[in-house]
């Protein structure tokens, strides 16, 4: 070995251990050479546009995710997972807040008995999500979910932007189920959930009812996910069937009280209503990108993520219909109570007493929804600090539990925090854009993934496929402005813009050679199945209200502030530090992976 490979060895050591550290020193949260004196400092933000477009355009590989950036966490995360967990821990992560809350306010004020199809809608999006979340999933198994499928694919700065979100959907899907666990407990207990709330006047209404029982759920969410990814995952299990019966016993018992008379107006709003409350009930669906984060802890990734993505998934979408068909064929739409739809029907049609039954199951339910979410959020930020995006101090692992604390810890007392001040509505509106974005980007990266490898594909076809890549997110795009801003009776748009979707992915499929084949598993009709991810996220994208839109860029600016001042530097000095993607030639931006049989043809 070379006295240069030594060198960074005794780097990357030096990396681990700052990185892995409980104390609270200058060192844990910002050890990198551009914060040691304010003169690099200076120096650092001198360099900023070149330092900018190294992270821009350099790009990690798999093996990078898998061996390097995980090592800084100084202990490995406990390999305890199956599919069968996997397969609760998506139920339990995803069937929560959104169906026992979303879907009476959705009714009611959009979509009436439709919402049904609305649920298809986004079910369908949620799927095609699945599908390229998977292929990620089983190829790079960390716990950056996401995160690390974006810094291999389209580099660390839209990995950044994108983890940015992901930590917001995070924050604000934890925030909106424990405010509505407020809402289920107080119908439990026959009060008003602002009974339980402390009503700030000095506050805007939309953030002046204050929730201290979303703050002490929250903490209990915390020890649990802190203790054990295997005892959360057994919790969960348990949690899961008792909500199982309960959502079969909603459906039975519901369909037994029926009156086909409240379907006469089945879509008070036309396609409109569909598909606004479509986009908002996207927010039921969040939580099994969770589930990818569990990678690193699953024993046989290849088999165990595809069954319990997948598996869980049709599940929940199944459920989802069967339970919002019974709402509508209980009660007329109109008549929906907006704070706990479920629980208020049974009671008009002479159930009084099922409704304890339909509280305990949605609080069961919303319980397991915060742990899945605790635990999947605290491993995004763990990866996210492996980086130094963010301070390497958040990707401790405990030695003891094999559970990042710290990471846990923190995004819990950010939740804990917005769960107090901010209303359900303004909660799962801003948690759609950021989740459909993301998805978005997942699936963009897909098509990277599968046409782009550096040094293989040729300049032509690079070429050809940023052309259309470009092309499709332009007409999806287009699609989603004229849905949200034209005359829904208007139908000469979409003539143009959604020819040019289909004729932009049959050349991307005509025209362009996969480059990559996936090595284990597969997300099948590449590039068709990827490229309607994309249209229909920015589809729905495009019934969001421009409130919500405004938060998202106010956010995004803060995100785009901090990487300029810190995360920048901090993953410059990082990658340069520990070798990172270092190669006898120099750094490659290249990923690892199989080389498709369509470029040996070639």
């Amino acid at each position: 070995m070379g006295g240069g490979d030594i060198h960074i060895d005794h780097q990357e050591e030096g990396l681990r251990r700052r990185g892995c550290g409980c104390s609270c020193s200058k060192n844990d949260f910002l050890p990198e050479e551009s914060f040691q004196s304010f003169g690099n400092y200076l120096q650092a933000l001198k360099e900023t546009p070149m330092r900018f477009k190294d992270r821009l355009l350099t790009r990690s590989k798999d093996t990078t995710e898998i061996h390097e950036i995980k090592a800084r966490s100084e202990h490995e995360m406990k390999k305890t997972l199956t599919w069968w967990d996997l397969i609760w821990f998506g139920i339990g992560a995803v069937i929560g807040a959104g169906i026992f809350v979303l879907t009476g306010l959705e009714a009611r004020e959009h979509a009436g008995p439709a919402v049904v199809l609305s649920y298809v809608v986004s079910g369908v999006s949620a799927m095609l999500s699945v599908f390229c979340y998977t292929e990620f999933a089983v190829e790079i198994p960390v716990a950056g979910g996401s995160f690390a499928y974006l810094r291999v694919e389209l580099g660390d700065f839209m990995a950044f932007i994108a983890a940015g979100n992901i930590l917001l959907e995070y924050v604000i899907g934890g925030a909106a189920v424990s405010r509505a666990w407020t809402s289920y407990f107080a119908t439990l207990c026959n009060h008003k959930p602002d009974d339980f709330r402390i009503i700030a006047h000095s506050l805007p209404d939309d953030y002046g009812h204050l929730d201290p029982i979303a703050v002490l759920v929250g903490v209990v969410i915390c020890i649990l996910a802190v203790l054990s990814t295997k005892g959360s995952s057994r919790f969960n299990y348990v949690a899961s069937i008792i909500h199982v019966v309960v959502i079969l016993f909603i459906i039975v018992a519901g369909l037994a009280k029926a009156d086909t008379k409240n379907y006469a107006d089945f879509a008070p709003n036309g396609a409109h209503g569909i598909f606004t409350a479509s986009a908002v009930l996207f927010f039921a669906y969040v939580g099994f990108d969770a589930v990818s984060t569990m990678a690193e802890e699953t024993k046989n990734p290849a088999r165990d993520i595809p069954i319990g993505l997948v598996g869980s998934m049709a599940i929940t979408t199944l459920a989802y219909c069967l339970l919002a068909v019974t709402l509508c064929l209980m009660v007329p739409y109109k008549m929906i109570d907006v704070d706990a739809p479920f629980s208020v029907a049974f009671e008009s049609v002479g159930w009084g007493w099922a409704k304890y039954i339909v509280a305990a199951g949605a609080l069961k339910g919303m319980t397991t929804v915060l742990l899945v979410s605790a635990v999947g959020q605290a491993r995004y930020l763990t990866h996210i600090a492996r980086t130094h995006m963010m301070p390497p101090w958040l990707a401790h692992v405990n030695a003891k539990t094999g559970t990042p604390v710290n990471a846990t810890v923190v995004m819990l007392a950010a939740t804990a925090i917005i769960a107090f001040f901010t209303k359900l509505d303004i909660l799962s509106n801003l948690l759609s854009i950021s989740t459909l974005f993301i998805f978005m980007l997942v699936a963009v990266s897909l098509l990277v993934r599968r046409y782009y490898v550096s040094g293989v594909t040729t300049p032509v076809n690079r070429v050809k496929l940023i052309v259309c890549i470009v092309a499709i997110l332009v007409s999806s795009i287009a699609t989603a402005l004229i849905w949200g801003t034209s005359d829904q009776a208007s139908w000469i748009g979409y003539v143009i813009t959604i020819p040019i979707w289909f004729f932009a992915t049959l050349a991307l499929k005509i025209s362009v050679p996969q480059a990559k084949d996936p090595k284990l598993w597969g997300v099948p009709l590449v590039p068709w199945l990827p490229s309607a991810s994309i249209l229909i996220n920015m589809f729905l994208l495009g019934s969001i209200d421009v409130q919500s839109f405004k938060r998202f860029a106010v956010w995004t600016g803060i995100l785009l502030i901090y990487y300029l001042l810190f995360g920048l530097h901090a993953s410059y000095d990082t990658a340069k530090a520990s070798g990172e993607n270092k190669d006898e030639g120099g750094f490659k931006n290249v990923e690892d992976g199989t080389v498709s049989s369509q470029n040996d043809a070639l």
